[in-house]
């Protein structure tokens, strides 16, 4: 699918030169080998989501039906804060981890008739079945989780574009802006309010989880 929508735009896979991922669960990752095979383009990544990508499994406590994923060859791996160019395109690398160790949102700039807009593709920041306590694949789990919140919650965003449309409304966004509402996408209120109810829900699980081990 995504290849017949490269095509679409009217460009061939092979003028793909860089893979980038947010994070190593199969919905997000499993493309990631016939694509890389396909276009011939360098991937990179996050280290500390190295280990799944390359083995195409999980094994971080996980109550959730994760499944396995072709395992995908990474090239290169990034850098916190590391900018990657490709022509006149940059996206920054932000290691926001929780969801997995390794996930990573990515934000650049882009010129809307003389505007210069924020853009931010923010990794998931819900819990996703991953186990808060004493998670022994995954010890760091909550600490990760509360800087990311902080991290995210202190990002500038004129435009959200999350790895699941239904979470900023992308599709109802990009029809009413085909319709009357060109700005449709532009909200700096939404990164807040998306980081602010995920951090409320993360807050509930993990105090239902302690409750439990006590």
């Amino acid at each position: 699918m995504i290849e017949r929508n490269i095509a679409k735009l009217g460009f061939n896979i092979r003028d793909v030169k860089l893979l980038l991922n947010n994070h190593a669960h199969f919905d997000h990752a499993g493309a990631l080998a016939q694509l890389k095979a396909d276009s011939g383009a360098t991937f990179l990544a996050n280290p500390r989501d190295r280990s799944i990508l390359e083995t195409g499994h999980i094994t971080l406590e996980n109550s959730n039906d994760l499944l396995d994923f072709p395992p995908v060859k990474v090239d290169r791996l990034l850098h916190d804060g590391e900018v990657v160019r490709v022509g006149p395109i940059a996206m920054k690398a932000i290691f926001t981890p929780g969801h997995t160790p390794g996930c990573t949102s990515w934000n650049t700039t882009v010129e809307d008739h003389g505007r210069t807009l924020a853009v931010v593709f923010p990794c998931s920041i819900t819990a996703g079945g991953n186990r808060l306590v004493g998670n022994k694949g995954y010890p760091d789990i909550v600490a990760d989780f509360r800087r990311s919140f902080a991290r995210l919650g202190a990002m500038k965003a004129d435009v959200v574009l999350t790895g699941h449309p239904e979470l900023a409304d992308v599709q109802g966004r990009a029809a009413r802006r085909s319709n009357d509402r060109p700005d449709a996408f532009i909200d700096p209120a939404l990164l807040p309010k998306l980081v602010a109810n995920a951090r409320r829900d993360f807050e509930s699980e993990l105090a239902k989880e302690q409750a439990a081990a006590r």
